[in-house]
C-alpha cells in the first residue's frame, strides 16, 4: 500500500524534529562538556550553511529565478531577526546557550519566550522539508540529514542551558517534544498548502526559510559554538559544511 505524500511529508518532518528531544534527552541524563556542545554546535552550523547553500538556495533559484529567491531570502532574514528581537528583549535571547545565561523559571515570561523561540527557529527547517516533496513526491534526504544534524546540539546545549537555569524535566522535554510535533506538522502543511502554487511562490517560499535558517545560525547557534570552542570553531564548521556538501553530491 502506498502512503500517501504528505503523510510521508510529516513523518519525515517528524524525524528531524525528534532530533532535538535525542539531544535534550543525552544533556539531561548525562553531563556532556560544553566544549564538546559547542563543537558539535558548530558542526551542525556548518552542516545548515552547506545545505541551505546546496539544496535550499539552488533549488529556489532553479524553480522561480533570481528576483523571488532574492526577495525571498531578504524577507525570511528579516522576518526572522524582528521575531528574534522582539523575543529577545522577552527573555528568550540565551534560548541555545549551555551556560547560565538562560533566565530563571521565576522570571515573568521568560518560559513562554522561550517556546515561542524554539518554535521559531523550527518552523522555517521543516517546512523546507515539505517543499522539497513538491513536484516528485520524493523528500529530499540531504535536507532532512541536515537538519535532523542541527537540531541535536540545538536540543544538547538548550536543555543543558535550561537544566542549569532551573527549569523542570516537564518542562524541558515538554518544550522539545512540542517542538518535534510542530516540525512534523509543519513540514505537512509545506507539502499541502503549497501543492498547487505557482514555482515563483515555492521558490520564493523556499528562500525564506533559507534566510530565517541563515539568520538564525548567526544570531544563535554560531555565537554559542564560538563562545566555548572558539580555537577550533571555524574547522569544525567548515568539517560540517564539507560533509554536508559531499552528502549533496552523492544524492545527486
Amino acid at each position: 500500500m502506498d502512503i500517501p505524500v504528505w503523510l510521508q511529508a510529516g513523518f519525515w518532518g517528524l524525524v528531524a524534529g525528534g532530533a532535538l528531544l535525542v539531544g535534550a534527552w543525552v544533556s539531561y541524563r548525562f553531563k556532556v562538556p560544553p566544549r564538546l556542545i559547542a563543537a558539535i554546535m558548530a558542526f551542525g552550523s556548518g552542516v545548515l550553511i552547506s545545505a541551505l547553500s546546496f539544496e535550499l538556495m539552488e533549488e529556489a533559484f532553479h524553480t522561480g529565478g533570481f528576483t523571488a529567491t532574492a526577495l525571498g531570502f531578504l524577507g525570511g532574514a528579516a522576518v526572522y531577526t524582528l521575531a528574534n528581537w522582539w523575543l529577545a528583549h522577552r527573555g528568550a535571547r540565551h534560548r541555545k546557550r549551555s551556560g547560565d545565561q538562560q533566565p530563571k523559571p521565576d522570571e515573568d515570561g521568560s518560559g513562554a519566550a522561550i517556546a515561542v523561540g524554539a518554535l521559531l527557529d523550527g518552523i522555517p527547517e521543516s517546512i523546507v522539508i515539505g517543499l522539497s516533496m513538491l513536484g516528485g513526491g520524493k523528500v529530499s534526504m540531504v535536507a532532512v540529514a541536515a537538519i535532523f544534524l542541527s537540531n541535536v546540539p540545538e536540543g544538547l546545549s538548550s536543555a543543558a542551558g535550561m537544566k542549569k537555569a532551573g527549569r523542570s524535566a516537564t518542562y524541558i522535554f515538554g518544550i522539545w517534544g512540542g517542538i518535534a510535533l510542530a516540525s512534523g506538522i509543519s513540514a505537512l502543511v509545506g507539502y499541502t498548502v503549497f501543492e498547487g502554487f505557482s514555482n515563483e511562490v515555492v521558490a520564493a517560499t523556499t528562500a525564506v526559510a533559507a534566510g530565517a535558517i541563515l539568520a538564525m545560525l548567526a544570531d544563535t547557534m554560531i555565537p554559542e559554538a564560538f563562545e566555548e570552542a572558539h580555537d577550533f570553531a571555524g574547522l569544525i564548521t567548515v568539517a560540517g559544511f564539507l560533509s554536508a556538501f559531499a552528502l549533496s553530491k552523492m544524492g545527486g
